[in-house]
């Protein structure tokens, strides 16, 4: 998982950018439509429904994806709602308001808090651990940023010395250890908001930012500030 870069004006596949109140509403309506996709993802993974009610609403999904019409984004296409690299990410796994997948809510920082639900479960009331070194992947992505030199992950380490509980609200936090050229060293961990001093999971990373003519090549949609295929020096 990957986390912002600093800001960039970049190029969308869009044939109509909306104007700034435009851009607004959108983002408004994302995150409704996220929040309601997150409950309903929440129902699912908890509901001991009959199996005829579970094939009716079924069936009552594949309705409503039908109804999603419009352009669909292509691999590469950065969405006209994000700030990308460095700003708003709506459907991030981690910080997206509008993922179905983003448990509620890790705040965009180097210190942020969430509440993992039984969607993120590992084991029966614990979360998986996939989902710690996600959360931790993206702050320590952050935490680079914050400190001017953003980058990509190219190493993380993880030490899982307790397990996750689900439910119970937790924190994130991530910091810049050091730095060696385009490399950043950096340091996370989850606690939870009740102990914040018993580190539950601890991980280390290295970040490094790439060059122009690397980052054009992994993000062929960047351009410079000024909108000109210049060389862009961007990182995560």
């Amino acid at each position: 998982m990957n986390s912002p870069l600093p800001h960039h004006s970049a190029t969308r596949t869009t044939a109509e950018q909306p104007d700034e109140e435009g851009v607004h509403r959108q983002r408004s309506a994302i995150a409704a439509l996220g929040h309601e996709v997150r409950t309903l993802v929440d129902a699912t993974v908890r509901t001991t429904a009959a199996p005829d009610a579970l094939l009716r609403v079924a069936e009552d999904v594949r309705g409503l994806v039908a109804q999603l019409t419009g352009h669909r984004r292509a691999r590469a296409d950065i969405p006209v709602v994000d700030e990308f690299p460095g700003g708003v990410r709506m459907y991030s796994p981690v910080t997206g308001t509008g993922s179905p997948l983003a448990p509620p809510r890790l705040d965009g920082g180097v210190t942020g808090t969430c509440v993992l639900g039984i969607a993120h479960e590992g084991p029966p009331g614990y979360g998986h651990g996939g989902i710690s070194a996600m959360l931790l992947d993206e702050s320590m992505g952050w935490a680079c940023a914050t400190a001017g030199m953003p980058g990509m992950t190219v190493s993380l380490q993880m030490r899982y010395r307790r397990p996750v509980p689900l439910e119970a609200p937790l924190r994130v936090r991530a910091h810049v250890t050091g730095t060696e050229g385009r490399k950043v060293y950096v340091s996370g961990s989850i606690t939870t908001d009740e102990d914040p001093s018993t580190v539950l999971v601890a991980a280390e990373g290295v970040f490094v930012s790439p060059d122009p003519e690397h980052a054009r090549a992994l993000f062929p949609g960047l351009r410079d500030p000024d909108g000109s295929d210049g060389g862009t020096s961007v990182g995560r």
